[in-house]
Order: C-alpha cells, then structure tokens, then sequence
C-alpha cells in the first residue's frame, strides 16, 4: 500500500507544530515519559525527516546524527521542514515502495511496512510534541484512519521492544485518530 499521501499531510502538520515550539525549548514534560521536551524533539527530528530520507534510500543513520542536538541550532524548525521535504520527496519515486529495507537489529521488512512504521513515528510524536507545546495536532480523518490501521498492526511489536505502553481504556468511541493514540499508549486528554 503505497501511503505517500499520507505523508505528505502528517509532514506538513510536522513543519506547521515545529515552527509552533518556542525557541531553545526547555526540558519540560512530554506524553512520552521516557524523554522530556528537549529530547523528543530530537528524537522526532531525526528519526522522522532523516529516517524518512535515509530508509527510502536504503542507508543507515549514522551515529553522529543520532546524537546531534538538533534544538540547539536557531533554525532548527526550518531546517526540519527542508530535511522533511527531502524525506518525503525521496518516498514519492514508486520503485521505494519495492524490495525490502532493513532495520534495526539486523532484519529487513518490505518497503511498505517501513513506510507505515515511519509515518505512525511521524505521526504519534508530532502529536507528542503538540501536546507538550500547547498546540492541537489536526489530522484528516483519512490521516486518522490511516495510523489507527498502522498501530493496531504493529502495537504488539512496538510493546514488545518497549515503543509503545499498554493501551489506554476509554476510547472505544473515540474518533479513529484518538483511538490510535489511545492504543498507541498514549492518553488523548494528556495534557502539561
């Protein structure tokens, strides 16, 4: 399922909530306990905008990327948008939708099920990110659907690696986007 769309959306909603956080963000609370302000945006920043690029064309992260401070850099959101263009641009060539990428710990999965897992990273922590700024994260229902699909395919595998906590009850009759978060482990009224 080739999900391009989708991430030309969820990339667009990226760029509008990282030109929302104020500059040189402090170290406050997230939805996502194991890292706080400063640490989840660069977490998002690097494994979204480059890990988008980078798995499209089949290369690894390097370290050095990995752990750059993205935030300290005044431009950091502009550069984001740029870098998540550039993902997004080098997912659009339909032969990427082909074969299979690797990933972490030595495996491979084909390039769609990539696709999916870097669109929910895209997805979840820019929500993430949007709730610890203060700011809404504003989803077509289409977008909605979409990550609701991508985390009840993989919730079991992301607890299993400690990516995602355990469902959060209460949301049966939610909207698909904030079923998705609530299965995802994350709580849709979580607020700073």
């Amino acid at each position: 399922m080739n999900i391009h769309h989708l991430f030309v959306e969820a990339a667009a909603e990226a760029d509008r909530i990282a030109h929302g956080v104020a500059p040189a963000p402090a170290a406050g609370p997230t939805p996502c306990t194991d890292y706080d302000l400063r640490a989840l945006i660069n977490h998002w920043v690097v494994f979204t905008s480059h890990g988008l690029e980078h798995r499209a064309l089949r290369r690894e992260l390097s370290e050095d990327l990995i752990a750059r401070d993205f935030v300290a850099e005044p431009d950091w959101a502009d550069a984001y948008a740029a870098q998540l263009g550039r993902g997004v641009a080098a997912w659009a060539d339909p032969a990427v939708w082909e074969g299979e990428i690797a990933f972490g710990g030595g495996g491979t999965m084909p390039a769609p099920e990539i696709a999916a897992m870097l669109l929910a990273e895209l997805v979840l922590h820019g929500w993430d990110v949007a709730r610890a700024t203060g700011q809404d994260y504003r989803a077509s229902t289409e977008l909605g659907e979409g990550i609701e699909a991508v985390v009840a395919n993989y919730a079991q595998m992301y607890r299993e690696y400690a990516g995602f906590a355990e469902e959060v009850p209460g949301f049966a009759d939610a909207t698909a986007f904030e079923r998705a978060l609530a299965a995802s482990g994350r709580d849709p009224r979580w607020t700073p």
